[in-house]
Parts: C-alpha cells; sequence; structure tokens
C-alpha cells in the first residue's frame, strides 16, 4: 500500500517536472500563459491553511505507518524522496514569487517616484545599478539624513539635488546652524 502511494507520488512528480522543463513549443506564449497560471496557483494553494494541514496530516499518516512497515529503510525512504523533491520544486517556485513581487512593488515604487513633483526621478529603476552606484546613493541619503538632524521640524524631507542648496540657505540665513556647523569644524580639526 505505501509503496503504490510512493509510486504514484514520484510518477506526479516526474509528470510535473516534465510539464516544466518540456522542449520550446510553436506557441511559448501559451505556455508560458499555462506555466504563469500554474505557478500563481500552486503559490497560491502553497502558502493556504489547506496546503498546511495537508502536509501536516501527510507526516502524521507517515509516523503512524511505521509500525506496519516495521520502519524499515523504504518506510523512510517514501518521506525523505517526497519531502526532498516537494523542497527542491518550491525554492522555484517561491523564487518565482518573489521575482515577480518585488518586480510589482518595484513598478509601484517608480510610479509613485514619477508622480511625486519634488521626486528625483533619478530613483527610478535604481533596482538596475550597480552595488557600488548604490553605495554612492546611500551616501547621498547619509548626508540628507545629517543635514536634517540639523533641523527643528523633523516632518521635512529633501530631494537629492536640492539638499546641499537647501542646507547652505540655512546656514546664511539662520545664527544657530553657523554656530553648529562652525563647531563641526573646529571639532574636525
Amino acid at each position: 500500500m505505501g509503496l503504490k502511494t510512493y509510486g504514484a507520488f514520484v510518477c506526479f512528480m516526474v509528470y510535473l517536472i516534465k510539464q516544466i522543463v518540456m522542449a520550446k513549443s510553436k506557441n511559448d506564449t501559451k505556455r508560458n500563459n499555462f506555466f504563469e497560471k500554474f505557478a500563481n496557483a500552486a503559490t497560491k494553494f502553497t502558502g493556504s491553511s489547506v496546503a498546511f494541514i495537508a502536509a501536516t496530516a501527510i507526516v502524521v499518516i507517515w509516523a503512524v505507518t511505521g509500525p506496519l512497515f516495521n520502519y524499515s529503510e523504504t518506510w523512510q525512504l517514501v518521506i525523505n524522496t517526497g519531502t526532498t523533491i516537494i523542497t527542491f520544486l518550491m525554492v522555484f517556485l517561491i523564487q518565482k514569487a518573489q521575482n515577480k513581487d518585488g518586480k510589482a512593488i518595484q513598478l509601484k515604487l517608480n510610479e509613485l517616484i514619477a508622480a511625486q513633483q519634488g521626486a528625483s526621478n533619478r530613483m527610478v529603476d535604481i533596482e538596475d545599478l550597480s552595488e557600488k552606484e548604490l553605495d554612492q546613493l546611500h551616501k547621498f541619503y547619509v548626508t540628507i539624513a545629517t543635514l536634517a538632524k540639523k533641523e527643528a521640524d523633523i516632518h521635512c524631507s529633501h530631494s537629492i539635488d536640492v539638499a546641499k542648496e537647501l542646507n547652505e540657505s540655512k546656514l546664511k540665513s539662520n545664527k544657530h546652524f553657523k554656530q553648529h556647523d562652525n563647531e563641526s569644524a573646529r571639532s574636525k580639526s
């Protein structure tokens, strides 16, 4: 009984793998659309309470059947192989879902940046920058944070382009900032 179930499970998993890895067909868009629908449905199902309960039930049934199979190596192999195959496939499914979610979030953020009048449009698509370029942008924001700490209003925000200009204008018009700036210069020397 256990071996038949195991055999059916392995056959089903092999079928799924063949479907995913099959050679290019004449109509790639239909296949991609099928895969997209399958991946979305599988992601939605595997994240549901029903899937968790089903997985728990399988483990409990497997554990209860241990004495029936005298805790044999085949009995252990069933759960080991099943969980390994499922884990292997889930890695790719989870990565696909994260890629899609990440892209959707980036598009939403890009829209917000593009729609915001005072925002720097240079921030659109920064996810495509290199690590070095992202570090450079990070330095700009550290500078903005340092400048913002000098202000009395914590709700004020800046763009990269106007942060220094705004700070220089404040330094010229506000004696407190001049003193603070002079004190900083003295402490650095």
